[in-house]
């Protein structure tokens, strides 16, 4: 199964981080055949926002040249995307936010639909309903399968997984996958 993660943290030892690691941590340990995995952070990556030209439409593809383009080719070839973000200002990040834009350069052939996807929110307290529903509007714009939502809460940077409900979350997930 090639999976692919977009992280939209600029934290590397973060919250969003440490769920995705441990994601991949769980997939590999269940023998998936053939799991490879990929992460990208948006966050650190150039990807301009769109610019609704509409060239994407005709070229089946986005014009715009930065790292949108390679992340974009790894999640067509791609069977599971997993997709986290922390909550700020009640929403994704902006650079996840730029990076759902530009998916729209795909969206016209539909060429995410039926793809399974994970989507992931981490916020200090409490919050994080409006950054899944954002999450979720993408997917369900791509027709893609949603096969869970982690909400993962912790005001202590990188320590989210301490939550035994997150962690048996994640596990609960990662046996759907199988």
């Amino acid at each position: 199964m090639k999976t692919i993660m977009i992280c939209g943290s600029r934290r590397n030892n973060g919250n969003t981080n440490a769920i995705l690691k441990e994601f991949d941590k769980q997939l590999s340990s269940e023998k998936i055949p053939g799991y490879k995995n990929k992460c990208y952070n948006v966050a650190r990556m150039n990807i301009h926002p769109c610019k609704s030209c509409l060239s994407c439409a005709k070229k089946d593809k986005c014009v715009v040249r930065d790292d949108f383009q390679k992340i974009a080719d790894k999640m067509l070839k791609s069977d599971l995307i997993i997709l986290g973000s922390p909550v700020y200002f009640s929403d994704v990040s902006a650079s996840l936010k730029a990076f759902i834009d530009r998916t729209f350069s795909l969206w016209h052939k539909k060429m995410l639909k039926g793809k399974k996807v994970i989507l992931i929110a981490t916020c200090a307290e409490s919050g994080t309903g409006h950054t899944i529903d954002t999450m979720r509007h993408f997917a369900r714009e791509h027709e893609m399968d949603i096969i869970g939502t982690i909400e993962g809460i912790s005001e202590e940077k990188g320590k989210v997984l301490k939550n035994e409900m997150t962690v048996k979350a994640i596990q609960d997930i990662v046996r759907s996958c199988n």
